[in-house]
């Protein structure tokens, strides 16, 4: 498909946004402003976001169980479990990364399940010994892990993977085989016909339809955004949110100190223009993957907040910690936290706050409940911090958990 290299011509009036009108619409958009909405559970939130992104680590739990804890608070394993690997609401596939999304989202990745199968075709790996042997026994005998394919690994490296790995992967790329059910932590591949709803089983859906329905629904999940975010949230490039964002539903929009494709020029979700970003704000700490913050540029240009994993760093080089959360409070990040788990303990290795002494005084209340409501939810009776930045808050928050508590 040959994609336009500059925007359509905007003929409508366009809004203007001040910077923190655009934060409350990315704010509510996201679930985190205003009336928690607890009716469709962990479900509803994936439909609201379109894709919740998986990792494997786990420090106060799995990434994807911290997405609908933010948004709804104290939320169950297995009610995350029946919204995600039920095997009837969501599948498996590569969205912004590994991501659970709804099982209606199906026919809008049918375009990249085509070029997944162009590269193999043209690398030649589109049919092998390996990918014939687990179709086949996907079909004569059902559901089936990777280890009760054969095995997921050669006895190396988790990345080591077997033949058999590679083989089952590759399938589920190109769409010849589904995931939407997990046991334990190991994925469970099926055959689409099986998995997926018939009436949702199909690439009917040409290129630019697909990528059309897609950028309409990154920017209903992010209220107010550049090209730059747009193509971020499903990972499309900025060449394909340009072919289609003219067709998507979405009106131009200029966001004061923005910047973008024109002087501030970003796309907005109208119904989430048509009302005032009013509610409550939660209080809560974000898993670094949570679609609120996870591209990094953005979450910096609406927060004003410097964001970087540091897991993959050398614990020398790190500089807040290994699994760092952010903390969100008033629609703002006031700070983050490097949490960890000792028996009953929830422990603080080092919590630290933005805006030096005067912030960290302004943040300690809210830095305190998040804690606590995070100890209480996995089931931690204490609360102990090991560090602080800066160092004066270390007092004034141990005193603030305690009050909290007693």
């Amino acid at each position: 498909m040959n994609a336009p290299s500059v925007l359509p011509p905007v003929t409508a009036p366009v809004v203007r946004l001040a910077a923190d009108e655009a934060r409350r619409l990315a704010l509510r958009a996201q679930g985190l402003l205003g009336a928690v909405d607890r009716s469709g559970g962990v479900g509803g939130v994936l439909r609201r976001l379109g894709s919740v992104q998986l990792d494997t680590i786990s420090v106060l739990a799995r990434s994807h169980a911290l997405v609908p804890y933010a948004r709804l608070g104290a939320v169950g394993p297995s009610a995350v479990d029946e919204a995600y690997w039920s095997g009837d609401h969501a599948f498996e596939y590569w969205s912004h990364a590994a991501c659970v999304l709804p099982m209606a989202e199906w026919p809008l990745f049918a375009f990249r399940r085509r070029a997944y199968r162009a590269r193999a075709a043209q690398r030649g790996t589109a049919q092998s010994p390996a990918r014939d042997k687990v179709l086949a026994r996907l079909r004569a005998e059902g559901p089936l892990t990777a280890t009760e394919l054969g095995g997921a690994k050669n006895g190396g490296a988790w990345w080591d993977w077997s033949d058999t790995k590679i083989a089952v992967e590759r399938a589920l790329m190109t769409g010849d085989v589904v995931v939407s059910r997990r046991r334990g932590w190991k994925r469970v591949y099926d055959l689409p016909e099986r998995a997926i709803p018939a009436d949702l089983l199909h690439d009917d859906l040409d290129d630019a339809a697909c990528l059309r329905r897609l950028v309409a629904q990154a920017g209903t999940a992010l209220g107010v955004a550049t090209v730059a975010d747009l193509a971020d949230y499903y990972r499309l490039t900025a060449a394909q949110v340009r072919s289609v964002v003219g067709d998507s539903g979405l009106v131009p929009v200029e966001v004061a100190g923005w910047g973008g494709d024109g002087p501030g020029r970003a796309w907005a979700d109208p119904a989430a223009l048509a009302s005032e970003t009013r509610g409550r704000h939660r209080t809560v700490l974000l898993s670094p993957f949570d679609s609120l913050v996870w591209d990094r540029r953005r979450t910096e240009r609406v927060f004003g907040f410097t964001h970087r994993l540091e897991a993959y760093v050398p614990r020398p080089k790190r500089v807040y910690g290994y699994f760092v959360m952010p903390l969100l409070s008033g629609g703002r990040l006031l700070g983050r936290v490097d949490p960890a788990r000792e028996g009953g303990t929830l422990v603080a290795r080092h919590a630290a706050f933005e805006g030096g002494a005067a912030g960290a005084a302004r943040s300690v209340p809210a830095m305190a409940r998040a804690l606590g409501e995070a100890a209480r939810w996995v089931g931690c009776d204490t609360v102990r911090v090991e560090r602080t930045t800066p160092a004066e808050a270390l007092g004034p928050l141990v005193a603030e958990l305690a009050r909290a508590a007693g």
